[in-house]
């Protein structure tokens, strides 16, 4: 694999504030960048946070004005920002989204392929996205509950991902078997794995936090030992991963 430093990064989000998380994000993401990451995960609608309720009225474009400071930020500390949002869908509900900044300006879209029971009354279900490449290494992304079902990780592993990359919303009770999903598609994928849950409340959950790395033979490299803000860096050096909880 080639050596790549990646972050998982733990957001605590404001209800509805586009404006204030994007700032946010922006100041995380280049504190990743300091720490020698490449690339920055954010959580599941970490930009809105996850309010089925507002998705109509909070609907992003990947062109949207607002979200110039994430280009600015990807261009200027040379990282690749993936961010969560309710994407507009001109045909009718929006996506769950993950948008990607590239550091030369270019925005990829992943809307999440599988709802949560409940989710289809605000969002509709989408197609995925490509893979990318982050210095040299092939990340594929998921969205929270497209990791419970198996074929997706089995197809990323069939891409090539050497990097399955889940942006999650992930609560206290159900984190135990969403790790160990993660966990297992790790081993039995030699595909290390990096999941970046929300750092406090959203949505009326309760948040895990709890954001980690498993390596390719199913190892927990690192993980935050619970909620709130933080970043999780992790990284590729030829021996192996290593990583680092950054507060």
């Amino acid at each position: 694999m080639t050596p790549v430093c990646v972050a998982a990064v733990q957001a605590v989000v404001a209800r509805g504030d586009i404006a204030a998380n994007v700032a946010r994000h922006g100041l995380l993401a280049r504190r990743a960048a300091g720490e020698g990451a490449r690339l920055a995960l954010f959580p599941e609608l970490s930009l809105t946070g996850y309010e089925p309720a507002l998705a109509a009225q909070l609907a992003l474009r990947p062109d949207d004005v607002r979200l110039a400071p994430l280009r600015d930020a990807a261009a200027s500390a040379g990282i690749v920002i993936v961010a969560g949002a309710p994407l507009a869908n001109p045909d009718g509900k929006p996506h769950i989204a993950a948008l990607t900044f590239h550091p030369d300006g270019r925005i990829d879209t992943y809307t999440k392929q599988y709802l949560h029971p409940g989710e289809e009354t605000a969002f509709a279900a989408g197609s995925g996205g490509a893979a990318f490449d982050v210095a040299g290494s092939r990340i594929v992304l998921a969205v929270c509950v497209d990791i419970t079902h198996a074929e997706h990780a089995a197809a990323a592993a069939r891409d090539g991902a050497q990097l399955y990359a889940a942006s999650v919303l992930v609560s206290v009770n159900g984190y135990a078997a969403d790790a160990a999903l993660l966990q297992g598609y790790a081993a039995a994928h030699r595909m290390p794995v990096l999941m970046a849950n929300h750092g406090g409340a959203t949505g009326g959950w309760e948040i895990a936090g709890r954001s980690a790395l498993w390596n390719e033979r199913g190892e927990l490299v690192a993980a935050v030992p619970g909620d709130g803000e933080c970043v999780l860096v992790a990284w590729h050096g030829g021996d192996g991963w290593c990583g680092r909880i950054v507060q």
